[in-house]
């Protein structure tokens, strides 16, 4: 197992993490490598494309309920490219979103994200954190999860602080600068792109 250490930016672990103690700046031993990669299509395609969005994104939750329908028929359930689906934080309520999508070991993580994404509006909005956590709750009961195991994820700061890491380090290293950003690895990687790019890159690679 490979440990790394991460420094965890002093404002962005305390609005991500929503805790006064981060307000501090710290360096805290991080394990990267504990987090799941969620995969869809052909782990062993020669195109990998890599699909950056944050959950209260009204953006991502258009994407995914129109034009990825279609673009998973045509790309990844045909088997043409390797798709992962990653996770940015804009704030804690992404975090909790994603703690709850992940739960269970992730076996039910695409199913909990376009739930997450159709009921965007009935948590995303809200203004009070309870209500907030409570709404990203019944989400995760609504997928068969039990309320012991919802409030364990939810709980489980060790691994919001290693998720808060493995998306920084991804960010830096992609260029994600807006969500959904996407980045379209084959004989060359391009990073950070939006979706207008992504067919025409995996066309162009598989000659259509």
């Amino acid at each position: 197992m490979i440990r790394r250490r991460f420094l965890i930016g002093s404002l962005l672990a305390s609005v991500i993490l929503g805790s006064v103690a981060q307000a501090q700046e710290r360096e805290t031993e991080i394990d990267t490598s504990l987090i799941q990669e969620m995969q869809l299509g052909n782990p062993d395609a020669a195109i990998t494309v890599i699909e950056y969005a944050s959950f209260s994104c009204p953006a991502c939750k258009n994407f995914h309920e129109g034009l990825f329908k279609q673009f998973k028929a045509d790309y990844i359930d045909t088997g043409k490219i390797n798709f992962l689906f990653r996770e940015s934080y804009s704030s804690r309520i992404d975090l909790w979103a994603s703690l709850v999508a992940r739960c269970d070991s992730g076996e039910q993580f695409f199913g909990i994200v376009e739930i997450i994404f159709e009921k965007q509006a009935e948590w995303a909005r809200l203004s009070d954190p309870v209500k907030i956590s409570d709404q990203l709750r019944r989400i995760g009961l609504i997928a068969g999860q039990e309320q012991e195991t919802i409030e364990q994820c939810m709980q489980d700061r060790q691994k919001a602080q290693n998720l808060v890491a493995w998306y920084q380090q991804n960010a830096l290293e992609h260029e994600v600068k807006f969500t959904p950003s996407f980045v379209v690895i084959s004989d060359e990687t391009h990073k950070g792109i939006g979706f207008d790019e992504v067919t025409n890159l995996i066309d162009a690679a598989t000659d259509g």
